[in-house]
């Protein structure tokens, strides 16, 4: 906007503040209708205006310089001189002077007006803020750096702050690393770090590692890394909850009378299930405290009872599971049949 425009612009009812408002809560004041206005956000014609306007106000009043030069050229405008007509004219400049006096270190009264060589309209006024002559189209007396016929030329509005986009990458565990936990190295624009897988994460999870993203700009925060778990399949084992879950083979002898069964865990360490008397294949006995460890109550190592049979037994022992099923009797018999 250029200079001789202001007497018609109020920047600070633009801004919404007061006359006597601080430079903070001038900026503060800025900052919320910027957001408010920025044609990234509100992509409408009257936004649009409301933002150049905006800026325009933001620009004077943030500077002490310009602000105190348009306090000034606003008093002045709005009754401190008074022109007069006619060739022989000038204008009745008491009101003015104490105006400039303060702004040129009380030399305010060395200053002329009328048709005698001193300035004798608005734009030989403004000339005389920056420096220059003849008016206003020989540049910006104040260093706004706007062009001629476009008051806008040239306007760099604040710089809003903007979050980085977010990442994704993908990560391949074995299964005790998910079981367990594992601390994993990672890397993201050249640069590596490392992070904490958390103990029983499943196939497919994702974690989000915060800040792990592409930088933000002009202040604003770094995305997320979002990381997609790939977990391996494991011959013996799975996973339910927090409980490890696996096959415990017994004889029809464990089964039937019951017994304790020795097994290795998901590190190889030898653990011990009771099976009890009359289990069928499917029962699931436990090992507290040996699953995944979450919190303060750690899940359980379970065995699911598979009981086996010789593949290719002889005459006598096929003779003797006979016997057996006829000892068990006829209600053995019909909840083997109802179960298939």
């Amino acid at each position: 906007m250029a200079e001789n425009e202001w007497l018609s612009k109020d920047f600070y009812k633009i801004l919404g503040v007061s006359k006597d408002a601080s430079e903070a809560d001038i900026n503060k004041a800025y900052r919320k209708l910027a957001r408010q206005y920025h044609p990234d956000l509100n992509q409408t014609k009257e936004a649009e205006e409301k933002f150049k306007d905006i800026s325009e106000a933001y620009d004077v009043l943030s500077s002490k310089d310009s602000r105190q030069k348009y306090d000034a050229i606003r008093q002045f405008g709005m009754g401190g001189a008074r022109f007069a007509g006619g060739s022989g004219g000038g204008f009745d400049a008491s009101g003015f002077s104490d105006i400039f006096g303060s702004m040129f270190g009380g030399n305010g009264g060395n200053v002329r007006f009328g048709t005698n060589g001193g300035p004798t309209n608005i734009n030989d006024i403004f000339s005389m803020f920056g420096g220059g002559a003849g008016g206003m189209g020989g540049g910006a007396p104040f260093g706004g750096g706007y062009a001629t016929g476009d008051p806008y030329a040239g306007r760099q509005s604040a710089p809003q702050p903007e979050d980085g986009e977010d990442r994704n990458s993908k990560i391949n565990l074995t299964f005790r690393q998910a079981v367990k936990g594992a601390t994993v190295s990672l890397s993201a624009d050249g640069k590596k770090f490392k992070t904490h897988i958390p103990a029983g994460v499943k196939d497919g999870q994702k974690i989000r590692l915060g800040g792990k993203g592409k930088p933000g700009r002009n202040g604003g925060k770094a995305g997320d890394l979002y990381l997609t778990v790939s977990v391996a399949d494991d011959p013996k084992f799975t996973m339910r909850g927090t409980d490890i879950l696996m096959d415990l083979p017994v004889t029809v002898g464990e089964a039937v009378g019951g017994a304790k069964v020795e097994a290795t865990d998901v590190d190889g360490e030898t653990v011990t299930f009771k099976v009890p008397a009359g289990s069928s294949s499917g029962t699931e006995v436990r090992v507290s405290g040996r699953g995944v460890k979450q919190g303060n109550t750690p899940g359980d190592l379970v065995g699911r009872v598979q009981i086996r049979v010789p593949a290719k037994p002889g005459l006598g022992l096929r003779h003797a599971a006979k016997e057996f099923d006829a000892k068990a009797g006829d209600e053995y018999a019909a909840g083997v049949a109802a179960g298939r």
